[in-house]
């Protein structure tokens, strides 16, 4: 594994964990209880992701609390019409951030998809 690939899936790794954390918030904030659902959803696809990077890296990483802090906020802040694409705009960029790398490791290639799919989900949610 190069030096490249091992720095990008840690912080796959990282991220995921931390966004089974952000969506568990989520979901636990939002009034939607469709969206919750969703939410729910999304954080334990999440944490299999990270279960997929752990075992390309061999890591044992902690979750950050940070955007399980901030997007509750932000949601109550901004309501869900503003913060939903930002959402699904980071799913859609950790699906570009992954996209060479399942060149090297196809088990990532799931992944990757999955990202797109959960932008496109939480964007379905808006119901536009």
């Amino acid at each position: 594994m190069t030096a490249k690939n091992k720095k990008t899936l840690l912080k796959a790794q990282q991220g995921e964990l931390d966004a089974v954390l952000m969506y568990r918030a989520l979901a636990d904030t939002v009034k939607s209880e469709a969206d919750a659902e969703v939410f729910r959803r999304l954080a334990a696809e999440e944490g299999g992701h990270a279960a997929v990077f752990k075992a390309l890296t061999g890591a044992t990483l902690k979750p950050k609390k940070t955007l399980a802090t901030l997007l509750p906020v932000l949601y109550k802040l901004m309501g869900r019409r503003r913060l939903y694409p930002i959402i699904a705009k980071f799913e859609y960029s950790a699906a570009n951030t992954y996209a060479p790398v399942a060149d090297d490791y196809p088990e990532v290639l799931g992944v990757k998809d999955d990202e797109k799919r959960h932008g496109d989900t939480v964007l379905a949610l808006l119901g536009e």
